[in-house]
């Protein structure tokens, strides 16, 4: 499971996958949609998929079982296989706002060591979310935040 590290601001995570740093990075930006959880869904109707455009400048978005499409951020780099960035552009209402001064940032690194690949995950910037900052923070640092999201990532690894 993934190891919480506090910080003052910074939401740090890290876990090892069994896989390359090719495959991990492929795993979590390229095929999100395979293991974001379901039940995270922001959009009207449930979600079909889950997607991270594969280029600085990008979206990464939702998309509904009706079609529908939900945007989640921003994607700021995109440097395969070690490292993305996303703006999180939800507030405390998993709401977005497409305001780029009121997102907080998504850094996820990806390093090969023994047995496979550490991937470190830091939420941070949150003061962006403005009076929003606390509960943002506290909802991805929480065991349901992205403890819950990279435990889905990890099972990925499984078959």
């Amino acid at each position: 499971m993934a190891e919480p590290v506090e910080t003052l601001d910074v939401v740090r995570r890290v876990i090892t996958v069994p896989a390359a740093p090719e495959r991990a990075f492929q795993v979590f930006a390229d095929r999100i949609g395979s293991w974001w959880p379901k039940e995270y869904s922001i959009g009207e109707s449930d979600m079909a998929d889950f997607v991270v455009e594969p280029r600085a400048g990008g979206r990464w978005y939702e998309i509904g079982v009706d079609g529908a499409q939900c945007d989640t951020g921003r994607v700021l780099a995109y440097e395969p296989p070690h490292r993305l960035v996303l703006a999180w552009h939800l507030t405390a209402n998993w709401q977005f706002d497409p305001d780029p001064e009121h997102a907080s940032e998504v850094e996820v690194r990806f390093a090969a060591v023994a047995g496979g690949t550490e991937v470190v995950l830091e939420h941070r910037g949150f003061q962006a979310h403005g009076t929003d900052a606390p509960a943002v923070r506290g909802t991805v640092d929480s065991p349901g935040g992205w403890d819950f999201c990279l435990a889905a990532y990890a099972r990925a690894f499984a078959d």
